[in-house]
This record gives C-alpha cells, structure tokens and sequence, in this order.
C-alpha cells in the first residue's frame, strides 16, 4: 500500500524552539521530548508492507507515535517506533489501517511532543487478475489482504458480484468512464479525498482494453449507525451564503459530536443541488469550490446531483452532468450499511433548453429516472434477496407532491409527481420497508404510500439562503416555516428513527407557534420601503387584522404517527389540521425584499403547507401549554404566552 500525508511543514529544533514558542505549557511540552529536525513534508509515499519514515533526530525505539484521527468518530493509533537512524524514525501501519486526517503525536512515557496534522492516503500493490474474454473491466475487492466475497460491482449498466477470491468481470463498454462497488455492510473504504468514500474508480482505458481496479475495505461495525441527511446547499459565493454555511459547518458538527458518542458510526449524505448552475461560470463557483466546503463536515459524506448541478453551458443531459462524474462521483450508486440498502437515484433529466458553450439555456429539466438507471436499479435490487430488508432511496427531486388539505371537508391532496414514478414504485413493490429520501422544495413534508413512506427534506439554505443574508431577516427559515437545517437518521439494526435539526436551534426545537391575533402583515410594520398594496397579495390573509384569538402551530417535521395537544387553563382546545402558509417567511423574506424596492422569485415565495393545526383559544391573552409528541414518543413543549407578537427574530 501506498501512504501520501499532506501537512504544513513543522520544523523543531533546539534554536527555534526557544525562539519561535511563546505558549509556557506547549513549550514545556517540547523541551520535555529533546528531538530536533522533525519535519513533515507535503507528502509522503509508503508501500504495503514497508514503515512510515519520518525524519528527525533524537527518537527512541521506546517512544510511540499517536496517529489521533480527526472528526467525531476518528480512530486513535498509538504506534511504538521500530527503528531509529540519525535522522530519522518509522513505524508500521497496522493492518486495515484506514486513510484520512491524523494529528501526529511522539509520546514518551506521560511527556507528548505534538508534531502536526496530516491527510494519509493509501495505496495497496496489486495482484494481477487474468484476462477473460469478453470482459473490458476486472478487479479484486479485498480486506487486509484477503479477497471479499459477494460485494457487488458496476459501471452503472451491468452488475456482478466478486467470487469466493473477491474477484470480479464486467463486459463494460466503459460509457460512464466509472466503475464501482456497493460497500458492503460493516465495511467502509477509505476517503482519499476530504471526506468523500472512494467507492469508484474511474477508468483510463480503451473500452475494448481490459484493465483492472482494485477496491480495499475496512473492517467496522455499523450495524448502528447515524446518517446526516443534507438538502440543497446551492453554494454560489454570493447573499453571503458562505458566511452563513459557517453557521451550518459549526452546528451540523456539534451535532455530529453528540451523536456518534454511543459508538455509532457517522455518515453524510447530501440530496442534490450542492451548487447552482447560474452562477458556475459568473462567480466561478463549481464543483472544486463546493468540495471545499463540505470536506468541513466531519463524517464521510456520500454526494448526489440535482437539476442546479449540471453544466449550464450544455443542452443535453449527458454532456451536463459529466463534471460531475469527472469532480465528484457517479451519479447513481448503492451502498450498504449495517442491515440497511442505500439506493442513490439521478433523478434529474437537465435539458437546458438554448444552452451552448457561453450562453447559459433556460436550465430546464425534467424530474425523471431514465431507462437505463432504472434497468441498472432492478439489476442492484435483485441481490437484495430479502425483502424484509430496509431500503432507503435517495434522489432529488420529490417523487410525490406536497400535501395539502382541501376545504372544510380536510381532504389530503396528494400523489405522484415525478415522470415516471409509477415505475419507480413497481421496482420496489417486492420490499416491505421503503423509506425515500428527496429534497428540492426546500420544505418539510412526509408521505406515506404503501410500503412507501417519503421524507421530503427541507434544504440547508433554507430559501437560498436570502433571510439570513446581510440586512434582512438575520434568521434561516425555509419556505414552509421550516428552519434550515438537515435530518438525522438513526438506525438500531433494522429499527429506524429520525428528526429534523434547524440550524442554531436546538435539537428539541420542534415546532413554533404564532398568534393570530398578532400576525397582521402591514408594509408600515414590516415593509416600510413597500406599500400594503403590493405585500397584500404575498401576505394573503395575514393582510387583515383578526381577532379571533386562534393560534397556529407548525410542526415541520410531523407525519400522521404524531399528536398535538393543547390546554388553556388545564382545558383541553380541540387541534384541528390545517393547509396554511407560514406568516414568520412572508415577512423574513417577501416583506423583506419588497421593503428593498426587489420583487420576490417566485419559487421562493412562501409554501403552503399541511403540517399545520389551529386551536381558538377562549381569550387573547391567555397562556396555552402546547405538547407535540413525535412518532417515537418524544414530547416537545412549551407554554406559549400570549399576546406573542410576530417578529424576525421569535423561535
């Protein structure tokens, strides 16, 4: 194997210690180790069976060198030194070591001499696979050296699963350039790059030529694990977004923390729309640029695509969405973890009508699973011979609509809104347990559909990232009243549970409620720049002063195995569900660019959404105790004193 370590050299001497520290405890702390010249340079290249080599002078063949692993579920190494030189020391990588970020310590007895951070990568020597006719693409997944069995392997057209040695063929014709492997349960790869598993290898050859790529894995439990789901990032470089995503890195990671105290392992997933294709070429913010930004995140994270990712300069569906492949991954795939099937779908056909290279088209699409992806899903599922097995499908764009109540009578209006998402619902009919994942409407929704639930996520932007852009709402609420934020999934085995986490809030903050005695919208008050005119027709009928002392609930995340329960006084108010928007975004985001002379986008207004219930309370200033209780049986409360005016700044 092959080790490369980034870092920024760190030099220790004698001379420049005395000099160069001004921290007491960090220089007592170097003096305690008396070594001179350490020094880890840019990269460092290490063979499968050879040491590490790191040079300096004054290290002990009794000393250890800790390799600490960076992030909340980094493993900690602590490696005894094998052979010293003048100028240099090593020791020996373990078997299934993993790559990443290390922060490399010299310990000597109870003394510690830090010596810097550094990104490890690994590179194993390959055994030769032979030739076999027919097949263009060849390989062997292995595990501390020996060859894995029944791991499935793909272009993204044909599929096949390694032999008893961990051997695989594909007869590839190479289209997609790519080949990959569905991770195997309680297993993982190594994230060569940031925090991104390196599952795929991209092919060099002739698509006649055979060639071989080899895939390693490493041993882990996750059986119980944690999966962070994010929605909809649109990094642009511009309404301050990238100030706000700070916020976002700082909380999601803290969350991160908590969660993988259990033992748990920790994942990523991200939801499509990481970038927005107007601005690729104008601000220079592409793919690169976005993986800068979530390489911050401190788990390994899995990427799709949505429609704002694809190249703006071309009309045709293909050509659009190879940066994507070329930069990121395939955009299709599957992976296993613990007794859970992912599933991540492209759901988006791009057609960008008027696009050429330099003129950005009308960015177009269709939400759309076209036929070869879904030949390639009926081919991955059906090594998923138990059907009792959860399947969680990952894509885009939503495969049913938002629902929402018609009338007095309460209706659900609801269905399937994606192309071809009939199809898409007979190759999973054979499973009992779907969960899908979509975001792209940046709200809140759930549906259940059979065997089917979908768990529509609301986006990491929240409304592209406008309220909380300098000198306007200075929250993040998405168009649904929902915080921006990210959900958290959890599974025990097969037992899943999960919540939606809004950024800077609590993990308990799950709902909010609004007096509608209070929430009259005038331009006076919100928009002083605007007239009541032109906010009347967003403000709807939050125009009108009332006085019916009803309250309005909002519960983001509610699905139909939720309660909310109300009492004034100790009586209990009837909770009826209603279709509503949510006053808190029509005057965190309409109200605020009208106020700036802006007519709002459209699709950014606010979205009514039926995640909502109403109680009359019997005076207009009485306080109401408001528990919702989730699914899982968790209660979320809180004594909502009233009047409650309506604010930017109000939870």
């Amino acid at each position: 194997m092959k080790w490369i370590l980034f870092c920024v050299p760190l030099l220790l001497g004698s001379a420049s210690l005395m000099s160069s520290c001004k921290d007491e405890v960090r220089y007592t702390a170097l003096q305690s180790i008396p070594v001179k010249g350490v020094s880890l340079p840019s990269s460092i290249t290490v063979t499968q069976g050879n040491p590490l080599k790191l040079t300096g002078s004054g290290v002990q063949v009794t000393d250890f060198l800790q390799l600490k692993g960076s992030g909340a579920q980094g493993a900690t190494y602590e490696l005894q030194v094998t052979d010293v030189t003048d100028g240099s020391f090593s020791v020996m990588l373990p078997d299934g070591f993993s790559a990443g970020t290390y922060v490399l310590t010299l310990m000597r007895g109870d003394q510690t001499l830090p010596l810097g951070t550094v990104s490890i990568q690994m590179e194993y020597v390959q055994v030769p696979v032979p030739d076999r006719d027919g097949m263009t693409v060849k390989g062997r997944v292995s595990c501390n050296g020996l060859g894995v069995a029944g791991v499935v392997v793909s272009d993204g057209y044909e599929v096949t699963a390694t032999d008893e040695d961990g051997i695989y063929y594909l007869p590839s014709e190479k289209a997609n350039g790519y080949v990959f492997i569905s991770v195997p349960a309680n297993y993982e790869v190594d994230c060569v790059t940031g925090n991104e598993p390196q599952f795929f290898k991209h092919l060099t050859a002739a698509a006649t030529v055979s060639e071989q790529q080899d895939f390693v894995l490493h041993r882990v439990d996750n059986t119980n694990h944690k999966v962070f789901v994010m929605a909809d990032f649109h990094l642009a470089n511009r309404t301050n977004d990238l100030a706000q995503y700070d916020n976002f890195v700082e909380d999601v990671n803290a969350q991160i923390a908590v969660e993988a105290a259990d033992g748990a392992r920790v994942y990523g997933l991200t939801l499509g729309d990481l970038t927005w294709d107007l601005y690729w070429y104008s601000n220079n913010f592409r793919y690169p640029q976005f993986l800068e930004q979530i390489h911050r995140v401190d788990c390994p994270v899995f990427n799709m695509p949505g429609n704002h990712d694809n190249d703006p300069y071309m009309a045709y569906d293909w050509k659009a969405e190879q940066s994507f492949k070329d930069d990121v991954c395939p955009t299709y795939y599957s992976f296993n973890l613990g007794e859970v099937h992912y599933v991540v779908l492209d759901n988006v056909q791009y057609l960008n009508t008027g696009a050429s290279e330099g003129t950005v088209g009308e960015r177009n699409y269709n939400g759309y699973i076209t036929p070869e992806q879904m030949a390639w899903l009926e081919k991955d599922l059906s090594y998923v011979t138990d059907k009792t097995t959860p399947i969680m499908l990952c894509m885009h764009v939503n495969l049913h609509r938002n629902p929402w109540l018609l009338g007095a009578t309460g209706t659900v209006l609801e269905g399937v809104t994606l192309k071809n998402g009939a199809a898409l619902k007979n190759a999973l009919a054979g499973f009992e347990n779907v969960q899908v994942l979509t975001g792209h409407t940046h709200i809140n929704f759930t549906v259940e559909d059979g065997n089917i639930m979908e768990h529509n996520t609301a986006a990491v932007c929240a409304t592209w990232w406008w309220t909380g852009n300098t000198g306007y709402a200075n929250n993040h609420i998405c168009k649904d009243g929902s915080p921006g934020g990210y959900a958290v999934w959890t599974y025990r085995g097969r037992d899943a549970e999960w919540y939606y986490k809004g950024t800077g809030l609590d993990r308990d903050c799950q709902f909010r409620a609004y007096d509608l005695n209070e929430c009259h919208i005038t331009a006076a008050k919100y928009a002083p720049g605007s007239t009541d005119e032109k906010l009347a027709s967003y403000a709807g009928t939050y125009a009108s002063k009332r006085s019916d002392n009803k309250v309005l609930i909002n519960v983001w995340n509610w699905d139909a195995d939720w309660t909310v329960e109300v009492t004034e006084n100790g009586r209990p108010l009837e909770v009826k569900r209603v279709s509503a928007d949510d006053p808190l975004h029509i005057i965190s985001y309409e109200a605020k660019r009208l106020d700036k002379g802006s007519t709002p986008t459209s699709s950014f207004v606010t979205e009514q959404t039926s995640h909502m219930f109403e109680v009359t309370a019997s005076a207009p200033d009485t306080p109401l105790v408001i528990t919702v209780t989730d699914r899982f049986g968790r209660p979320y409360t809180e004594t909502m004193e009233r009047p409650k005016a309506l604010s930017c700044d109000m939870r």
